[in-house]
């Protein structure tokens, strides 16, 4: 004789060894999910978390490597490449007019005008200023003399046996008298500030760069 089928409502909570067995295989199935989900939730839930945080940690950090590895790989060149930039510098400061040599530098100058026919009417060296290599010093000047002259006397500053380099500040060039336009054969007039330059003794520029490194 079969015995009626037992259903969930049927079963006693109180005494679970009296169940069937399909039923006990299921309580047992569920209860482990029920304890398997809890400790997943109380113990491993924040632990992935952590385990992603240190993952894209991890992978920020290679990424920083990976950057400073090819920076440090290229800095041994680009160390001897400025020191080469420095020296090439040095070399050209060098080839500048030094502090003893500059006054006469100024009297070449004022003789090289003379001796392109140049007429000088004013010819005033003034106060120099020191930069971080060199030393820049101002010439106010007014000459006089035809668009040939004042080629010859180019011509002759930059022949002279140091460097000299001479740029124009404010400087006007206009026919002289009632003249009318620049022509070759008629007087010209030059006005304004040319400045040449020289460079700074070892002394000099260690003074220059700690008043810099007071100043910052």
């Amino acid at each position: 004789m079969n015995r009626p089928k037992m259903s969930i409502r049927d079963l006693d909570f109180h005494n679970t060894g009296s169940w069937p067995r399909e039923y006990k295989l299921g309580f047992c199935a569920l209860l482990v999910v029920l304890i398997v989900g809890l400790a997943w939730w109380l113990f491993v839930r924040d632990k992935t978390e952590e385990l992603e945080g240190l993952e894209r940690q991890e992978t920020e950090l290679r990424a920083e490597f990976e950057t400073k590895q090819g920076r440090a790989s290229n800095l041994e060149p680009l160390k001897l490449q400025l020191a080469q930039m420095e020296q090439q510098l040095q070399q050209m400061l060098r080839q500048l007019p030094s502090k003893t040599e500059m006054p006469d530098l100024i009297i070449d100058i004022s003789q090289t005008a003379l001796a392109t026919g140049l007429t000088t009417e004013l010819f005033r060296p003034g106060p120099e200023t020191p930069k971080e290599f060199y030393a820049e010093k101002p010439i106010t000047l007014r000459m006089v003399g035809s668009y040939h002259q004042f080629g010859a006397f180019v011509s002759g500053v930059a022949s002279l046996p140091r460097v000299v380099i001479l740029t124009m500040h404010d400087i006007s060039l206009k026919p002289r008298g009632n003249a009318t336009g620049i022509r070759r054969d008629a007087p010209l007039e030059l006005s304004g500030t040319v400045k040449t330059y020289r460079y700074l003794d070892d002394e000099e520029a260690s003074a220059q760069e700690a008043a810099a490194k007071g100043g910052r």
